[in-house]
């Protein structure tokens, strides 16, 4: 009697395991437009319930942090590399080691230890008014520091997380005094003061505030494919700029993901990583989101390769991290608010 109860509890707790991977939790910094219909697709094909909780990225990791060992949270996708080397250095993050994940997933775009894999990458590229502008001006970040383009350039404020990581990539290629000079050279020919998102610097550059504009390029996308025909006529009027082609290539960043410290279901996390850096989920992102597939062997959306080939910058993500705090500094002592 007693050997049989025995058996059969320990089958149930061996069933436990199986039953709780039925179910993930997800916190995203992506919009639930951008992430959903991947999550919908991953359970359909898994069974694997995703329970998405999606919030502001600063926000998602200061609750991370509040909630402790105590959160749901199994997975946290968050954009920019910034974001996610701040996310393992608050200790919210495991370390996984998963070699089918680094297999797929380019060195630069993951951390060393495992902490976190890219999913996506965008490219932050120059735009341009044609006739306004010689694009042979603007063959560079740095060249945006030339004092002939005083009053000229539109870009977001120095709180914005893009921008910062521009900023930290340039100080792993040329040390923080040259990167503040640049700096202060940016600060002095901007046509206005830093407001606003990156689609308002097209926008501001379309109307003729402006002649040049810093954006991320799926924002550039997805105003050419916008229902609203204002937005449509203002990405129109600009033209996309690959920089620093003869040099280190046009600066990247990615959207990443990793795995929570407190995470109760870290097969099923696991898993639904595998499946973001799918063939499937990869080409959604191009041809959706309209961002670049993380792997390189995958073929691009026809919006993506109409903008043409560039060369990326090669840093390695963490180093847009690590030197943030820096970059955050010297933004400052140049004026750029």
């Amino acid at each position: 009697m007693f050997r049989p109860l025995v058996a059969t509890l320990c089958t149930l707790l061996l069933l436990l395991p199986t039953a709780q991977a039925e179910e993930v939790n997800l916190y995203s910094a992506r919009k639930e437009a951008l992430i959903k219909p991947l999550l919908d697709r991953f359970t359909a094909e898994t069974g694997i319930r995703v329970n998405l909780v999606t919030g502001k990225a600063d926000a998602l990791l200061q609750r991370l942090q509040s909630e402790g060992r105590n959160s749901p949270a199994d997975l946290l996708l968050t954009t920019d590399a910034g974001r996610l080397y701040r996310a393992k250095q608050a200790g919210v993050l495991q370390s996984l080691h998963a070699p089918e994940l680094t297999a797929l997933v380019p060195a630069r775009y993951r951390d060393q230890d495992g902490y976190w894999f890219g999913l996506s990458l965008r490219a932050r590229p120059i735009f341009y008014v044609p006739g306004r502008i010689d694009p042979a001006h603007i063959d560079s970040y740095e060249a945006l520091a030339d004092p002939k383009l005083k009053g000229r350039i539109c870009i977001r404020s120095s709180n914005n997380i893009y921008n910062q990581s521009l900023v930290a990539s340039m100080i792993a290629a040329h040390g923080e005094r040259e990167t503040g000079a640049w700096a202060e050279g940016l600060v002095a020919n901007l046509a206005r003061r830093p407001t606003g998102g990156d689609r308002d610097q097209i926008k501001a550059a379309a109307a003729g505030l402006c002649d040049i504009a810093v954006a991320n390029s799926y924002y550039y996308g997805a105003m050419l494919a916008s229902d609203d025909a204002a937005e449509r006529g203002a990405a129109e009027k600009v033209a996309l700029h690959w920089p620093n082609q003869q040099g280190r290539g046009a600066h990247v960043n990615i959207s990443g993901i990793g795995v929570t410290a407190a995470a109760k279901h870290p097969q099923a996390a696991q898993q639904l990583i595998a499946y973001l850096l799918s063939d499937a989920a990869q080409q959604w992102y191009a041809e959706v989101n309209q961002e670049y597939p993380l792997r390189d062997d995958l073929p691009l959306s026809s919006e993506l390769q109409r903008w043409g080939a560039f060369k990326a910058d090669s840093v390695a993500m963490d180093q847009l991290g690590e030197h943030n705090s820096a970059a955050l500094r010297l933004m400052d002592r140049a004026g750029w608010r």
